[in-house]
């Protein structure tokens, strides 16, 4: 089985509001990110959540998801990570790791992730754009162990790097495609592109 965990629950306090709720081509940030995993072929769509949790459950309520509260959202990403990967299926596999921040990644990102990993099984599957590392990543059953023992704000960023070298790349030429939304200015300004004619 391959699980996908997608990681909502943060307080955004750089964007001073549940950037999770924000709305971009008339859908929030969750639910893209939501329908992101669930297009993918993945077998399991777990949900983090936290900050503005009514809200956010709300918007999520008609889709073929598992919930999971983490309570304790404000003490960093470590925390949602680890309630995220305690709540996967027992026959879990591997688990593609999704952020509710970038809303121009597409499913086929993730099938590819999920493809590589399928093909010999490494115990780490990461993405380049344009050359560049970045999200979401796919781990391996081996590497659940340490994404449970997670501290910090950093998310899996150290389990990544201690593994980089046993580590499958799938290299993708869109930088596009990882681009997140951390503050109000870079909201606005990917809503305008997104607006504009053609886009």
């Amino acid at each position: 089985m391959i699980s996908a965990v997608v990681l909502a629950a943060g307080l955004a306090s750089r964007m001073g509001r549940p950037k999770q709720l924000l709305r971009l081509g008339g859908e929030t940030l969750v639910r893209r990110a939501v329908a992101t995993a669930l297009a993918a072929p993945v077998d399991e769509v777990v949900v983090v959540i936290g900050s503005a949790a009514d809200q956010v459950q709300a918007e999520l309520r008609t889709l073929p998801v598992r919930l999971v509260l983490n309570p304790r959202y404000a003490e960093g990403m470590a925390t949602s990570l680890r309630a995220g990967v305690q709540a996967l299926a027992p026959d879990s596999e591997a688990v593609v790791i999704l952020l509710a921040d970038q809303p121009l990644l597409r499913p086929e990102v993730v099938a590819a992730l999920v493809e590589r990993y399928r093909a010999d099984r490494p115990p780490l599957v990461v993405p380049t754009y344009a050359g560049q590392r970045g999200n979401p990543v796919l781990f391996a059953r081996a590497l659940y162990p340490e994404l449970l023992e997670a501290q910090g704000d950093a998310g899996a960023r150290a389990i990544v790097a201690r593994h980089l070298h046993e580590a499958a790349v799938v290299s993708f030429e869109d930088a596009r495609l990882q681009t997140d939304v951390d503050t109000w200015e870079e909201y606005q300004a990917l809503k305008a592109a997104l607006e504009r004619p053609g886009a």
